[in-house]
């Protein structure tokens, strides 16, 4: 056993984005489902830096299936065999993405942290983006772009109007019947507050043979 005085279990803060096509969500999945999630592969990467333990990831935003990701954070512990430094934060950034290869996966930073840091905990704020195409249908759109926005056939989207609407969502409000409850899930106040809500829209991306259909 080692001793907590010299033990080397250091604590990662890291920041990684996904295209969340192929996962069933971000969170780990039970292994012997047959889609699996974010965290099972992030998991396994570390794994493979030989640590002392199992190493444990606390992500600190949920998405669920085929809900991609620019930047997501979380944080994990983990202890290097007897006589081997910590990881410096670069070095653990490539090595994990070199065994996240070829997941469509990336960590993009690491940073040490305080053994009592918690990702989801101190997350200030989180920041959703959507993107909707007018006008087409999905397979009108360019492969490389088909799971990356939705597709509305209408041709005019009120831009204005739904400005006016999305005034609604900002501010303080419970978020009950949003989510699923069970006696085994922890109970986490519903009560959320929207700082921003903005719609802005933007040039068309399409290739002028596909607009013209």
């Amino acid at each position: 056993m080692i001793d907590a005085m010299t033990s080397n279990k250091v604590r990662y803060l890291l920041f990684f984005q996904y295209f969340g096509t192929k996962y069933s969500g971000v969170v780990r999945a039970p292994e012997t489902q047959a889609v699996l999630g974010v965290e099972n592969y992030l998991e396994m990467a570390a794994q493979k830096l030989r640590p002392v333990g199992k190493v444990k990831f606390s992500i600190s935003s949920r998405t669920d299936t085929g809900v991609h990701a620019l930047c997501n954070s979380a944080h994990m512990d983990i202890e290097r065999t007897p006589g081997k430094v910590p990881f410096s934060e670069a070095i653990l950034v490539k090595a994990l993405n070199f065994h996240l290869q070829p997941e469509p996966i990336s960590i993009l930073k690491a940073i040490r942290v305080s053994d009592d840091f918690h990702a989801r905990f101190k997350a200030v704020s989180r920041t959703y983006f959507y993107r909707i195409v007018t006008g087409c249908e999905r397979t009108d759109l360019p492969v490389f772009e088909r799971n990356l926005c939705w597709a509305a056939s209408e041709t005019h989207l009120d831009i204005p109007r739904i400005q006016e609407a999305a005034r609604f969502f900002v501010g303080k409000h419970d978020f009950s019947g949003f989510r699923s409850v069970n006696k085994e899930t922890p109970f986490r106040s519903p009560v959320k507050t929207l700082l921003q809500a903005s719609i802005t829209p933007s040039t068309s991306f399409l290739p002028n043979h596909t607009q013209n259909r």
